[in-house]
């Protein structure tokens, strides 16, 4: 039903797509507005993963130089019977995570700096639990996809605005472009929400069912909603869609938000923990949101230029 549902949405926008482009140039326009959604699409599905972690400045990591974080990563996708996937370390205080890749043969993991230094192992092996569980749904390549139209949706909008509604055409058709330019790139925006939203608590169940720690992933996500909210992401600040891909969106929570409200989040993962018969305590999120973040990584990362080598939570006997 998840899937019919997604493959239903992203219908719509690329319909909602064609739709613009006829509005603005009749039936030729729709063909170009197809056209151009089909190569997106293409382009998307073979380079989505190099795109974002470029966008990201992301730098891989292996078991030599990152010994502690790649092993757990290895260890959450030989439980989830996946493929092991590329690790990636994102130097920025901004505490977050995300999965990106075509499909699981092709997948790659990426956590911050930030991330790795406020939560604890059993938190960060949630967090990267909950992104094996997109590259299991193939939640990746959907969503790359969907922000890729949504945005192109947007910029055809923008150009309908300058040149569609200057043309020698009656009022009604005058109207009708401007009323497509002004309401396409917001009803894209709802789609692109929908698809992430419920994507969003799947992949939470298949964190919690891959780890076997709701209640971590919960107390994970009660964490970096805080942090993220009060750390900015110059991601983001430049293409809002990135928002779309990250375990918490980095912004506070409104009805444009990419992601269910992580109170909601918490309370589904802890029903899912008492389905589990999981007897740890469930995190207290506002006591959890009230706390001061950290701001040094905790976690062992591979020395760069100008960075010293830090602590890891993951190995108690490396920290400072």
């Amino acid at each position: 039903m998840n899937m019919m549902k997604t493959m239903m949405l992203l219908a719509a926008l690329t319909a909602l797509f064609m739709a613009l482009g006829f509005t603005i140039g009749g039936s030729g326009g729709a063909m170009i507005a197809l056209l151009i959604a089909a190569a997106m699409n293409l382009f998307t599905y073979w380079n989505a993963d190099s795109i974002v972690l470029k966008m990201h400045g992301a730098r891989q990591v292996n078991a030599d130089n990152c010994p502690e974080f790649v092993r757990l990563v290895q260890d959450l996708a030989r439980r989830a019977q996946l493929p092991m996937p590329r690790v990636y370390i994102i130097d920025s205080p901004h505490p977050n995570a995300f999965a990106t890749g075509r499909d699981p043969a092709h997948a790659a993991v990426a956590a911050t700096t930030g991330l790795l230094g406020i939560l604890d192992r059993d938190e960060i092996e949630g967090v990267m639990a909950h992104e094996l569980a997109h590259v299991r749904n193939r939640d990746t390549l959907i969503m790359t996809m969907t922000a890729t139209i949504a945005g192109a949706i947007s910029m055809i909008a923008n150009f309908g605005m300058f040149f569609g509604a200057g043309r020698d055409r009656d009022g009604g058709q005058i109207a009708a472009t401007i009323l497509a330019v002004l309401v396409a790139p917001f009803a894209a925006m709802i789609v692109q929400m929908a698809i992430s939203r419920s994507r969003e608590y799947g992949a939470d169940r298949g964190g919690a069912e891959i780890s076997g720690k709701p209640r971590a992933l919960a107390s994970a996500l009660a964490k970096l909603a805080r942090g993220a909210e009060h750390i900015p992401n110059p991601v983001v600040d430049r293409n809002p869609a990135a928002a779309a891909l990250y375990i918490v969106p980095g912004m506070s929570r409104s009805l444009f938000s990419t992601h269910p409200a992580t109170e909601d989040r918490i309370a589904h993962l802890e029903g899912i923990a008492n389905e589990m018969g999981v007897l740890t305590p469930s995190p207290n999120f506002a006591a959890t949101r009230s706390a001061a973040p950290a701001t040094q990584p905790r976690i062992g990362v591979p020395s760069v230029p100008r960075t010293r080598q830090r602590a890891s939570a993951l190995d108690p006997t490396a920290r400072n």
